[in-house]
């Protein structure tokens, strides 16, 4: 095993490594690989070009197909649909890099090392980033030591709550958030075998379009049942459909809209409750873009700080603690910061007293 990084450590290493570094990024499918890099560099203005190394049957379809120069009297390469003749650098995200055959790998090689391509340079400024898929479960090829040697290599792990945050952001279906925050082992799972060599187990991807499916879904029938199977696997699906028929918690915008109003309905939780919680008043908060409303959370937050300390939580409030100390949630950090000296004040005491 090699170097793991989250989600948050992963775009701080890409703003950080210099364009001339090839990266590879080590995980499994449906994790977001790509979906994070293309995302990345398209907010920072840049063209991503991805090539899906694992479809390509030739080398033309990655240096270009050759042709006669009349002029020269030479074969040339004409060069492929992606790459940049503007002289404008390009982000070449280089996909299924294990699964590409040995010839495809071959004009890798040169590409990786001297971001060249049938004799043409890529421009001042480009990068090349590369997703390996990890697994026993996929047919891969054995990539030479080599071609490793010319990338930075990361295994990319990203963590329950970084989904959790990207899902709340992307609006996803409450009740699939809901669900994941309860139980974040069915995220994502190993896939098995049956006997046709096909189970289905689950994966972010696969929570996405589950979302999608049951959006405008106020219940879920029994073949809408069958058809999340289909995406996440017959047990976990068991496991989501009995918690769509259970409560699915308290509502953190409640809270941070009219905490005294509802207060009651959080006397009784307990504190792994509190702490699913508390991660949901922080994605709340951290998905808010406007100043009035986030003003609004943080003194509802203010208030149920001041309940947790009274009522004695002080489980739930360290939990709360860890989740503010952590990278995870940085415009809730700013939020707390500006609009509630008091929080603040009363977490480093907290904190002061856990430590003697």
């Amino acid at each position: 095993m090699g170097v793991s990084i989250s989600t948050g450590e992963l775009l701080r290493v890409l703003d950080a490594t210099p364009t001339h570094h090839n990266i590879m990024l080590v995980g499994k499918h449906g994790i977001g690989k790509s979906q994070i890099i293309e995302g990345h560099f398209a907010r920072q203005g840049k063209r991503v070009a991805t090539l899906f190394l694992g479809q390509m049957s030739d080398p033309g379809d990655i240096i270009g197909l050759p042709f006669l120069d009349e002029k020269t009297g030479k074969t040339d390469f004409r060069p492929p649909y992606w790459f940049p003749e503007d002289g404008k650098p390009v982000v070449l995200f280089l996909d299924e890099i294990n699964r590409a055959r040995p010839e495809i790998l071959q004009c890798v090689m040169d590409l990786t090392l001297n971001k060249t391509l049938a004799g043409k340079r890529l421009p001042e400024g480009s990068q090349i980033i590369s997703a390996v898929n990890e697994g026993e479960e996929y047919q891969l090829t054995d990539l030479d030591p080599a071609l490793l040697s010319r990338f930075n290599v990361y295994y990319f792990k990203p963590t329950v709550s970084e989904w959790l945050l990207w899902a709340a952001e992307h609006k996803l279906d409450n009740r699939v958030i809901s669900f994941i925050e309860k139980h974040p082992d069915c995220l994502e799972q190993d896939a098995g075998m049956d006997d046709n060599g096909m189970e289905k187990t689950p994966d972010r991807r696969s929570w996405q379009r589950v979302a999608e499916l049951i959006a405008k879904m106020e219940t879920v029938d029994k073949a809408i049942e069958k058809a999340i199977a289909g995406i996440v696997g017959v047990t976990v699906a068991l496991k989501f459909s009995a918690f769509l028929k259970s409560s699915f918690g308290v509502d953190p915008k409640k809270m941070l809209t009219a905490f005294d109003k509802n207060k009651n309905l959080i006397a009784k939780l307990a504190v792994h409750e509190l702490a699913v919680l508390n991660e949901g008043m922080f994605r709340a908060i951290e998905i808010e873009d406007k100043p009035e409303a986030v003003k609004k959370y943080i003194g509802n937050l203010e208030l149920y700080i001041k309940w947790l300390r009274e009522n004695k939580h002080n489980e739930a409030l360290a939990h709360w603690t860890t989740l503010y100390e952590s990278e995870t949630y940085p415009k809730t950090k700013v939020a707390v910061l500006t609009h509630s000296p008091y929080i603040f004040t009363n977490l480093v005491d907290f904190i002061k007293n856990i430590q003697l």
